[in-house]
């Protein structure tokens, strides 16, 4: 079984939260020539240190939540791990529109791969603010000669091609930071890539994206969002509140420790107060309280749904900024350890005034049950992610384009340092 495996190429996804470090790991099976299939074959939570709100506070302790994490993975499966697709986040994270313009290569004026890697290049080239690095560059359309609204133009026949796209970028100091934490692990980083839209590309399918559709990811410190209309991304946003601001909540509420205010928000949280009546109670003293205390539910319901509630809020201010405010047919899919706690989708519902849904990934086959984790959609989706370009290519540059100048610049520079 072991000499098998170590025939396969695996493809690892790390994401890095607030709260905690996950990562997973998946192989390509192919089945003929043509078709494949993604398997996760080890999926792993440690508790996360050197993380706040998005963004690393210490690097050692980083290090020692990462390398813990790969540890047990690697023992989990009997594979040493080498390199790895690392999600990243934050509220540093920002987008901006770009357009790029070139003229067309061939003779006969026929439009090819190149062609488009080089329009991509253009749209790069505009002028980052101080101190951010281009994370991604994903193309919205093209125009051929005035033809606008054109999804792939290889192939057709023009003398000047156009792409319009969105740009991410992150903090150059922040990006780094991250590189050098995983790097000190001993492993190589295939791409960072935005967390949220490798979460948003394993949940969804063509036909939601095509709709309008936006998927959510209520993590520890910072809930992330990405809206899809015609195919294409035109939002991204990442709000500095999420899960542990219920858990605060409920520690003050409750005048009790963290840990059972934890303890009461996974076992019993509810965003809905009216589905509960006064009668119904819960014992502190069963979560971890010295002494017994009688609770009623409604009212751990209303202090976890006044939360919720302000979560939503931010996001629909996101929508109303792109005018999609109640707007998208195929309404809003939640995902990660926020997403968990009863009661978020008819909540969702009512305050969104749109279709809500919980997200699971999407045409995988898998040996742990980590696949119907919430919490563990991202880790999963930058699996997809990796899997999807090494065995598919960029998808004729549909795909986001990374930076790899990042993170082979960064690579040899970061390697040098470590002892």
């Amino acid at each position: 079984m072991l000499g098998a495996k170590k025939q396969l190429e695996l493809i690892t996804g790390i994401d890095i939260g607030s709260t905690a470090v996950r990562v997973s790991v998946g192989q390509i099976l192919f089945q003929g020539k043509e078709k494949s299939d993604l398997q996760i074959i080890g999926a792993i939570e440690v508790p996360s240190e050197g993380m706040a709100k998005g963004t690393i506070d210490s690097i050692e302790e980083c290090v020692s939540s990462v390398s813990n994490a790969l540890e047990k993975v690697e023992h989990l499966i009997g594979v040493p791990i080498e390199h790895a697709w690392v999600g990243i986040s934050g509220a540093h994270i920002k987008t901006e529109e770009s357009k790029g313009v070139i003229a067309v290569a061939k003779s006969d004026g026929e439009i090819s791969a190149e062609d488009v890697e080089r329009a991509m290049e253009a749209a790069r080239s505009i002028a980052t603010p101080l101190n951010y690095e281009i994370l991604h560059v994903l193309p919205r359309s093209f125009a051929v000669d005035g033809q606008t609204g054109i999804r792939d133009p290889i192939g057709m026949t023009g003398i000047r091609m156009e792409v319009d796209t969105k740009i991410i970028q992150g903090v150059t100091q922040q990006i780094k930071n991250l590189t050098k934490a995983v790097y000190r692990t001993g492993i190589d980083i295939d791409d960072l890539v935005f967390s949220i839209l490798a979460a948003g590309d394993s949940v969804i399918t063509p036909r939601q994206k095509e709709l309008g559709v936006a998927v959510v990811n209520i993590g520890g410190s910072t809930t992330s969002l990405v809206v899809y209309e015609e195919g294409d991304i035109i939002h991204t946003a990442v709000l500095p509140i999420g899960s542990i601001h219920v858990t605060n909540d409920l520690a003050i509420g409750l005048r009790c420790p963290i840990e059972v205010a934890e303890k009461v928000k996974v076992e019993c949280g509810h965003c809905v107060a009216k589905d509960f009546t006064r009668k119904e109670k819960i014992d502190l003293a069963a979560l971890g309280t010295e002494l017994s205390e009688e609770v009623e539910l409604k009212y751990l319901a209303e202090i976890i749904g006044a939360r919720m509630e302000e979560i939503l809020e931010k996001v629909d201010a996101e929508f109303i900024k792109i005018g999609r405010s109640g707007l998208l047919p195929a309404g809003v899919v939640f995902v990660g350890g926020g997403a968990k706690i009863s009661g978020l989708v008819d909540l969702a519902k009512e305050k969104l005034r749109l279709p809500a849904s919980l997200g699971y990934p999407l045409n995988l086959s898998s040996a742990t049950d980590k696949i119907n984790d919430l919490s563990f959609v991202t880790a999963i989706g930058l699996v997809k992610w990796g899997a999807t370009l090494h065995s598919g290519g960029r998808q004729k540059g549909r795909k986001s384009k990374s930076v790899e100048q990042v993170s082979g610049r960064v690579k040899d520079w970061f390697k040098a340092l470590i002892p």
